[in-house]
């Protein structure tokens, strides 16, 4: 069993990667955090094969405290590695700071030397990582990321002062640091060296952007839509918002909409993948008898038994798909079939219908037209015919 450390365990950082080192056979994840004292870090490094050094200081009372959290900590640290003679991987978590000229930007610089120091002396394999802002679950707003103070503020509806909006920010997502520390200490093996991998994706943006996306993700959240989830930023975005949401606005009553059929309701809406509803028919009834021109749905029926009929507009040939519960499948409804769905069965029916674009009231794309139509019994020819 491999033994990792992970310092700075209760962080933002840390507690998503000991959360996901946790769910790893073949881990055993020791944890340190301040403000235990530094021997419990020493005592648990001696017996690390893989150390990642997540603790210490960005916002102290004191500059001084700088050097103690940041530089001495992280001396102590590959000083006990160093004594307990296991040329221990050494993972350390700096920051894009380093390269700066302010009092935490020296401190981090400072901590880098110290681990390229203990990796020249003891030829162990030694990742220096120099983050951006990392952003997601479990960050602390007006602490650790705008990113966090901005989704807690907007959830609510609080002020947000932003003092320059073309300031541009430098982001990664926070379970992309995990996946690629995860990547280091499951490797089988450390050539000797030290190596400055860098977190991807990275995402830049200005601050007012920042703050304008999230004022979307809000406005959007209030009327029930999801946003372009296809965005590999925007997702990990509307995550960390919601994450920051008070949990009393994660469940909203839906709007059902009943009568002698059943009911239904619209369950979820994006202006990029369209709409999902649900509905409950009754034994017996029909829904549906229309087309569109444009717009295409899925059928699928989850409970109870139905019959799901198609006819292309300008034909008489009808498709009939017999589904159930019992073998759930999706029927795809493409448009210019008119097309309805029976309940056969003797119990309340429930569908699952996705289609392609919100219902517009104002371009409804839903034309009337009967499936089944018959004159004196007779099926009708084709409309126009």
């Amino acid at each position: 069993m491999k033994s990792v450390l992970v310092t700075g365990a209760a962080g933002f950082i840390g507690r998503n990667l000991v959360t996901a080192l946790r769910r790893r056979p073949g881990l055993e994840v020791l944890e340190f955090d301040l403000p235990a004292l530094p021997e419990r870090m020493e005592e648990l490094a001696a017996q690390a094969e893989v150390v990642v050094h997540l603790a210490g200081v960005n916002r102290p009372r004191d500059e001084s405290e700088f050097v103690t959290g940041n530089v001495e900590l992280t001396r102590r640290l590959c000083r006990a590695m160093e004594q307990a003679g296991r040329r221990a991987v050494l993972l350390l978590s700096s920051s894009i700071q380093a390269a700066l000229d302010n009092p935490y930007g020296r401190s981090k610089r400072a901590a880098e030397q110290v681990v390229e120091e203990y990796q020249r002396r003891t030829r162990a394999a030694v990742y220096v990582y120099r983050l951006p802002n990392v952003f997601g679950k479990w960050s602390r707003p007006h602490y650790n990321t705008v990113v966090a103070t901005f989704c807690h503020q907007i959830s609510r509806g609080l002020p947000v002062e932003i003092r320059d909006r073309a300031h541009p920010l430098r982001l990664v997502y926070v379970d992309d640091v995990v996946r690629s520390f995860e990547g280091i200490i499951l490797r089988p093996d450390h050539p000797p060296g030290c190596y400055r991998p860098e977190v991807l994706p990275q995402y830049t943006v200005t601050l007012g952007e920042l703050h304008d996306r999230i004022v979307a993700l809000r406005e959007l959240a209030l009327q029930g839509r999801l946003p372009d989830l296809s965005d590999p930023f925007t997702r990990a975005l509307h995550a960390t918002y919601l994450s920051f949401c008070d949990p009393a606005s994660w469940a909203r009553p839906v709007e059902r909409k009943t009568d002698a059929r059943g009911w239904l309701f619209e369950w979820i809406k994006s202006p990029h993948a369209g709409q999902v509803f649900v509905s409950l028919t009754r034994p017996g009834v029909t829904r549906g008898n229309h087309y569109h021109d444009t717009k295409v749905e899925k059928f699928c029926v989850i409970q109870g038994r139905g019959r799901i009929r198609l006819r292309p507009v300008h034909g008489t040939e009808i498709l009939e798909y017999e589904v159930s519960d019992r073998d759930i499948c999706v029927v795809d409804i493409p448009p210019g079939y008119t097309h309805s769905i029976e309940n056969t069965g003797d119990t309340d029916m429930i569908t699952l219908f996705w289609a392609s674009e919100i219902f517009d009231p104002a371009r409804p794309d839903t034309h009337p037209e009967p499936v089944q139509r018959t004159v004196s019994g007779a099926p009708e020819g084709p409309p126009g015919g």
